[in-house]
């Protein structure tokens, strides 16, 4: 029998998954994120781990867990884990890629018409007993999608699905950058690989969907904003870090762009006062890119597959390379 330590609530079908295979469960059954001392002091003792992506799973948080087997991160990134200590501790680290790719989409396509619609500004109007009758020009005059270029920083899984809804929904032109080319993605939706200039340029919509790293941190700075035209909306729901928020706040304050619509914050869950305070086409989640029950079950359901198949002395399915 194994010890497993899970930060955060997960679907009771999964937790008797593991007491099932014989495992000693215990569950952090709280709102608010697990603090630093609790999980150092939690993870002693425990072979398993099933983590969120805000628990920052660092080499002092591994060393203490001197009986660790697994690392088993909630989300398709790990750049909140100290992966090369864990693999020199030979710990097994894993993710839950595919899981979340339509969702997140989804999600990403929804922050971008909401910003160029300016749907939270409409709401708004409404609620207030504002709204009497049709008028050509509202105060929340938004921008057309349909026909626009659509710029994806970052052609993965989940940026190939939002180009593949622009395409295929809105008869988008795609420009992508990344690190490699995309072939498929050039072959099935006319997408045309760019510099990371050049999409800046000629996008009428940026959406970000790379990996944070040392390269990716703060890449959209007030340089890359000021290439970007003046009616172009940022849509952001990869990592925060990438982009440099208070270079965002002027950026919006100043024209350089007319919009946003964001899902990650760079200090989260904090949020940049001068963003909460923008309200023209500036549109705010609450890092809900994957929070549907569909996504968010098949996310546990992966996760806890990865720690049944580790103590059981197999493979695990998505080892982190």
């Amino acid at each position: 029998m194994a010890r497993v330590f899970l930060t955060c609530r997960v679907f009771p079908e999964e937790v008797a998954r593991l007491r099932d295979a014989g495992h000693s469960v215990e569950m952090r059954d709280a709102a608010e994120p697990i603090g630093r001392d609790e999980l150092l002091l939690r993870v002693k003792d425990v072979e398993g781990l099933v983590c969120l992506l805000s628990d920052r799973i660092d080499a002092a948080v591994i060393t203490s867990g001197e009986r660790l087997r697994i690392i088993a991160n909630l989300g398709v990134g790990t750049d909140n884990v100290d992966v090369p200590t864990a693999r020199a501790k030979g710990i097994v680290v894993t993710n839950t890629p595919g899981a979340l790719t339509e969702a997140t989409a989804d999600l990403s396509f929804a922050l971008l018409l909401a910003a160029a619609r300016r749907l939270v500004e409409a709401d708004a109007y409404t609620r207030s007993g504002a709204f009497r009758s049709w008028e050509l020009l509202p105060p929340h005059l938004g921008l057309d999608v349909h026909g626009k270029t659509l710029g994806i920083v970052g052609m993965g899984r989940i940026g190939t699905a939002v180009a593949r809804r622009g395409r295929r929904g809105f008869d988008m032109p795609i420009l992508y950058h990344n690190r490699h080319q995309n072939e498929e993605a050039e072959r099935d939706l006319w997408a045309r690989f760019v510099s990371f200039e050049e999409l800046l340029r000629e996008s009428d919509f940026v959406c970000v969907h790379a990996p944070l790293s040392r390269e990716t941190h703060h890449l959209f700075d007030r340089d890359a904003f000021r290439r970007m035209k003046n009616t172009a909306i940022l849509v952001n729901v990869a990592r925060g870090p990438i982009v440099d928020e208070e270079a965002l706040v002027w950026a919006l304050e100043q024209g350089e762009i007319a919009g946003a619509g964001l899902d990650v914050y760079e200090r989260e869950p904090a949020v940049h006062p001068g963003l909460v305070a923008l309200h023209d086409r500036v549109v705010l989640a609450p890092h809900i890119g994957s929070a549907t029950a569909e996504t968010r079950r098949g996310l546990a359901r992966i996760a806890v597959a990865n720690v049944l198949a580790v103590l059981a002395g197999d493979a695990s399915l998505n080892p982190v390379a």
